[in-house]
């Protein structure tokens, strides 16, 4: 047995039991979707408060910390503009300023007049914030794997394959949509 879960054996989960609830209450409707994307979402309900918490522990939210973390993993100079860091976080940039000004406050960034404009400013990663990035994704890794154990090294490829496959369909499709409507 490992993690409660028997090898080779089946058991019921969360979703198993609202599917079959729905079944009874609503034989004619196909709930398949519910045994992906809602594991998906119950997946990501339950390992949450963990990862929270890493962050917290280094003094930093999830959103702070995606912030570090967009610019430490951009490479050296670790030097991006605001509009770079809320696509790639995919959020306002009244949002971004928000969790810059105060990792800027903690010294983890800093922001920079533009050496080719002015008027533009670019946020630069300091060591301090190099080195929390870091130490604080490196400890995130090692709790999320924790969250694997259940898993074998193929199912885990298998299952990271599934899912980049089911993301790249849904991406390409939302594109696909937005395309036509600005069209």
């Amino acid at each position: 047995m490992t993690n409660g879960v028997k090898e080779g054996d089946s058991y019921e989960d969360h979703v198993d039991r609202l599917r079959r609830q729905w079944a009874l209450e609503l034989p004619d409707l196909d709930t398949e979707p519910m045994a992906i994307l809602g594991r998906a979402f119950r997946l990501s309900n339950l390992v949450r408060p963990s990862i929270e918490a890493t962050f917290a522990d280094f003094g930093l939210d999830r959103g702070e910390f995606d912030v570090i973390a967009t610019l430490r993993r951009s490479g050296p100079p670790y030097l991006m503009t605001p509009t770079e860091m809320y696509s790639a976080l995919m959020i306002s940039s009244g949002g971004l300023t928000h969790r810059l000004d105060r990792l800027e406050k903690a010294g983890l960034i800093r922001r920079e007049k533009s050496p080719r404009d002015g008027r533009s400013v670019l946020v630069a990663l300091s060591e301090a914030g190099a080195a929390l990035a870091e130490k604080a994704f490196r400890t995130d890794m090692a709790s999320e794997s924790s969250f694997l154990q259940a898993l074998d090294g193929k199912e885990r490829e298998a299952l990271a394959a599934l899912l980049r496959k089911l993301i790249a369909g849904i991406e390409n499709e939302q594109a696909r949509g937005e395309d036509e409507q600005a069209g």
